[in-house]
């Protein structure tokens, strides 16, 4: 008996020195377990920079732990001793140390919760699965929210989180005497402005044995492994933020919907990463833009911008995760059944637009939220893409992406598939707003300008065919309703061609 108290198992998003498994230890008297795990790798066909991203982070921060003083046991995916998964890993590790008990930070997916909840049964030990105090709002707080809520909108959640955490509050008022400047945060951006690019870290040797052990074990996966310039350790990810705050937040609300082609970044943070992993704290980031509103180095709409999507979307997505797990993935109000396109893996598309996105994926497994949205998401939509294949997808290619965060925003908000929990209407739109936003349209081979024809944008005609299909389920929406009026004023001709241009397109797949 090695003389372990406690076994604590830290997961590969919780790489946070506060977390609250590791504050109930003492590394005098307890272990703990950290591992790479080849089922955690592959339940999805993860992107090969993501898988690259979070054993190269777990790495570096088992060597931050042992600089504080814990014993840490890491077990890499090529050890002898790796076992593949949580729970077969966890078994060896009690039989080798036989503690008094394992400690856990609850996981912040449904799967792996249900792997967690088991263990006191299989080992015969007691398990302690601590709450994850990096949140904002638990979601026994979040069910207590919504009971007695007709609709559940963020917005509403949001200003509850604004007035709970102070950011942005002057006295028990809003800065600036409103909650949203989203009306703000819609300019298309010109291509001549000057667009910082996030901080780039080149690998060090552990990410460098991290990249060939991707190569060599995950070399079919999808995405591209270099240029690697993510941050793997906390003081990166903090200068990699603090550059941000600098440089790119004064623009930020400005350009937060703008698509440029060639610009994979404009002024975001490319921080969800980091959050999402444990490397960087979200209150904390909030208060740093927070400061740099209060003294004058950013303006009220960035800062207010930034600070709803961490505190508001961040949190509620999590909450609406928690609160319709399990089956929400499988949700499907609209009925959809094809299959995702194979450009959604190749990028071999006419379309210029989807094709910026996913090269960008690939590349980068990085695309910004109105890429993801309004592109890849919204042709999904009008295409009538099932949005079970489509939401593991984007859990696959992104390296921010955990369940948690990613289902809610492509059933919930992408696809309408929950039926309007989420979203308050299908995030459906044509070339126009494409057009609109960014400067894709014009080195694309369709005519953003016809609605119709071979030679017309797709996103036209799947539009309209969209509206026409839903019209019984979305006519009802206040903010849908306009637009099925519009299209029954199509003369019947006009809609027999929408529906022959919609038809042709989709037979092209």
């Amino acid at each position: 008996m090695s003389g372990t108290r406690h076994l604590i198992l830290v997961l590969g998003d919780q790489l946070t020195p506060t977390l609250s498994s590791l504050a109930t230890g003492d590394p005098k008297y307890d272990r703990i377990l950290m591992a790479e795990l080849h089922d955690e790798a592959t339940y999805v066909r993860h992107h090969k920079k993501k898988i690259a991203f979070i054993f190269s982070a777990m790495r570096h921060f088992a060597e931050e732990l042992r600089t504080a003083g814990w014993t840490v046991d890491y077990v890499k995916l090529d050890a002898r001793e790796s076992q593949g998964s949580f729970s077969a890993q966890v078994t060896q590790a009690v039989a080798e140390h036989q503690p008094e008990r394992i400690i856990v930070t609850e996981a912040s997916e449904w799967r792996v919760s249900q792997i967690l909840a088991g263990w006191q049964t299989q080992l015969s030990v007691p398990v302690d699965i601590l709450p994850d105090d990096r949140f904002l709002c638990t979601p026994s707080a979040f069910r207590d929210w919504t009971e007695g809520r007709k609709q559940l909108r963020m917005e509403y959640f949001y200003r509850d989180m604004r007035r709970k955490t102070g950011l942005l509050m002057d006295g028990d008022k809003p800065a600036g005497g409103k909650w949203n400047f989203d009306a703000e945060n819609r300019k298309a951006a010109d291509a001549n402005l000057f667009m910082p690019r996030p901080s780039a870290f080149p690998p060090d040797a552990i990410t460098q044995d991290v990249q060939a052990l991707t190569e060599a074990r995950f070399g079919n996966h999808f995405g591209e492994l270099a240029p690697f310039w993510f941050a793997v350790t906390r003081t990166d990810a903090e200068a990699a933020f603090k550059a941000f705050v600098e440089h790119a937040l004064p623009h930020f609300g400005d350009y937060q919907d703008a698509m440029v082609e060639g610009e994979p970044f404009l002024y975001h943070s490319v921080i969800a990463q980091y959050l999402n992993c444990g490397l960087l704290d979200p209150l904390g980031v909030c208060r740093q833009v927070e400061a740099a509103y209060r003294s004058g180095k950013a303006p009220l709409n960035a800062a207010e911008g930034f600070i709803r999507q961490i505190i508001g979307w961040r949190e509620y997505v999590r909450g609406i995760y928690w609160l319709k797990m399990p089956g929400y993935d499988r949700s499907n109000f609209l009925g959809h059944t094809r299959p995702l396109p194979d450009f959604y893996w190749t990028a071999e598309t006419g379309m210029a637009c989807v094709k910026a996105a996913v090269t960008q994926t690939r590349d980068e497994a990085y695309a910004h939220h109105i890429q993801r949205l309004m592109i890849t998401g919204n042709f999904a939509m009008l295409a009538g893409i099932d949005p079970y294949p489509l939401h593991k997808w984007y859990l696959s290619v992104y390296a921010d992406a955990y369940e948690w965060v990613e289902l809610p925003n492509t059933v919930g908000m992408s696809q309408f598939a929950d039926g309007g929990l989420l979203a308050s209407k299908p995030y459906a739109a044509s070339g126009a707003y494409i057009n609109r936003m960014s400067n894709y349209c014009k080195s694309c081979q369709y005519d953003v300008k016809q609605r119709t024809g071979k030679d017309a944008c797709p996103f036209n005609a799947l539009y309209w065919d969209f509206i026409s299909r839903h019209r019984d389920k979305i006519s009802t929406n206040p903010r849908m309703a306009q637009t099925v009026r519009t299209y029954d004023k199509f003369n019947a001709a006009e809609q027999q061609r929408i529906r022959d241009s919609a038809a042709d397109f989709l037979a092209s797949l």
